[in-house]
């Protein structure tokens, strides 16, 4: 086949013109030393603090450490394979995790890679796992109630949407109960809810995202997960990734509740990855920037303005105390953080109190603001009340004599006590509260004795559902107890009292 010198040409000039000339270039540096699940990398120049870097094996890091010659980052995954002189290539991006309603229901690490067996998630967005939180201008004021329907807490030490309640106390006590009970609460409230398990045993989580799904709680619940088995970086990253998914919800206008559980592991994350990286030890050999590690990440719980949608992000960090000591460096740390803490008591868990809360130490600082007027109206006292009871109590042990306000007194707050006992997983409405709260705090149960308490309680509500059906509705859509509310509550609990004693 004979073939035109000019017909080559054309064809190669074709092909010239095509040719794109194209360099692409990758800020890359190489492996001076790894081990520990931490590596320092020479020759990224134009590293960012947080940034995602690229190990071969197709292992992740993030860059930590900024110094002069050189980068200490820690490696997202196991450093099997990976060797000095190995290449490490920059990805021009801090380290983000998926965002979205397909994670609603999941089971997800640190990374929000799914852990359960219900297939890849196919979300669109993602987020940056640090950002900075809203500003002052950005906020509203904590004033609508979120219900854990935990009637001790409830009822003295309100939560409040957007707000950052401490849950503190020693291990095996009942925080994470409290915890799962607040969410549990949320069915059918419109509220997301997110739970991140830090350094906790894997059949410690599996009980819970079992118990979640069996009341129904997954529907609207995003788990993340990083456990004791989990290397030290990804223990760290766990609950920033957790409120990066929740600020996303928050965002979109919904509110969201976050538990921290917990903060201790967190911290002690922290200071394995900041020795292993040789930073300056300090207080119980924790880095200096330990607070700042737990204040920005608290700090993102918030009441978005109107203007911004309205969204909240609400914050239950979990911290854990040795033989009760709050005036250890982390619990100090995270109480200075957060407006308020309930502080559970061993004592009073194993005197059978259940949740064992302390109402003298825990405190909420946005209080009455976020509870509903009715609540408010019903629960004046009863601090006061359970107070003068322990006292009392202790006066008591001694045998001596008690006048007859005294004994009434004394009477009237085991009553209390026994009410505000409440079993795990059975979160109580709160019109149901008020009224149960109602009839303790204004001496309807003087003359039931001590031991019927509880079925007094099951019982009386069963009847206010089968005869007074409209009462809890009423409380819920007027929000305070009004004169012919009140009068309602009387008759009902008159009526329901002669039935019981007789």
């Amino acid at each position: 086949m004979n073939v035109r010198p000019d017909e080559i040409t054309s064809i190669i000039r074709k092909e010239i013109e095509k040719y794109e000339k194209k360099i692409e270039t990758v800020d890359s540096g190489t492996i001076i030393q790894i081990g520990d699940g931490v590596a320092r990398v020479y020759g990224l120049d134009d590293c960012m603090e947080g940034e995602l870097l690229e190990f071969p094996n197709n292992v992740y890091g993030m860059a930590l450490n900024l110094e002069q010659d050189n980068v200490g980052c820690v490696l997202l995954g196991h450093e099997e394979g990976i060797k000095e002189g190995d290449v490490v290539k920059s990805t021009g991006k801090v380290v983000e995790v998926p965002v979205g309603d397909a994670l609603v229901g999941r089971v997800v690490n640190s990374l929000g890679q799914p852990l359960d067996d219900k297939g890849p998630i196919r979300n669109t967005e993602t987020r940056p796992i640090e950002v900075e939180a809203p500003g002052v201008i950005e906020r509203q004021s904590v004033k609508e109630p979120l219900q854990t329907g935990i009637k001790a807490i409830d009822s003295m030490i309100p939560i409040g949407k957007g707000q950052r309640e401490l849950i503190i106390g020693d291990r095996q006590i009942g925080k994470t109960a409290i915890a799962i009970d607040t969410i549990l609460n949320q069915k059918g409230k419109n509220v997301k809810c997110i739970y991140v398990a830090v350094g906790q045993k894997q059949s410690t989580v599996a009980h819970i995202v079992n118990t979640l799904t069996e009341m129904g709680a997954m529907d609207y619940t995003i788990v993340v997960t990083s456990t004791a088995s989990d290397s030290a970086p990804l223990q760290f990253l766990a609950p920033y990734a957790g409120c990066s998914m929740g600020e996303y919800f928050m965002h979109r206008g919904e509110d969201v509740l976050v538990v921290y559980d917990d903060l201790s592991k967190h911290a002690v994350a922290y200071r394995t990855m900041a020795l292993l990286l040789r930073r300056a030890p300090g207080r119980e050999a924790y880095p200096g920037d330990v607070f700042y590690i737990h204040s920005r990440l608290l700090e993102r719980a918030a009441r978005l303005s109107d203007e911004l949608g309205g969204g909240s992000l609400t914050a239950l960090p979990i911290i854990e105390t040795l033989a009760g000591d709050v005036t250890a460096y982390i619990p100090t740390n995270v109480i200075s953080i957060t407006d308020g803490q309930i502080f559970l008591e061993t004592e009073l868990f194993y005197a059978g109190q259940k949740p064992a809360v302390n109402a003298g130490i825990s405190v909420s600082r946005v209080g009455g603001n976020a509870q509903i007027k009715a609540m408010k109206q019903v629960t004046g006292t009863l601090r006061l009340e359970l107070a003068q009871y322990r006292e009392l109590a202790a006066f008591a042990q001694f045998g001596s004599d008690l006048d007859k306000e005294a004994k009434s007194r004394l009477e009237k707050g085991k009553r209390i006590v026994k009410i505000l006992n409440q079993q795990q997983y059975s979160p109580m409405p709160v019109e149901k509260q008020i009224m149960i709260l109602y009839a303790s705090v204004n001496n309807y149960l003087t003359d039931i004795k001590v031991s019927e308490i509880k079925n007094f309680e099951n019982e009386f509500l069963e009847y206010i559902d089968t005869h007074h059906r409209s009462l809890g509705k009423k409380i819920l859509e007027e929000k305070q107890l009004t004169d012919s509310i009140k009068d309602e509550l009387d008759k009902s609990i008159e009526e329901f009292k002669k039935i019981f004693l007789a």
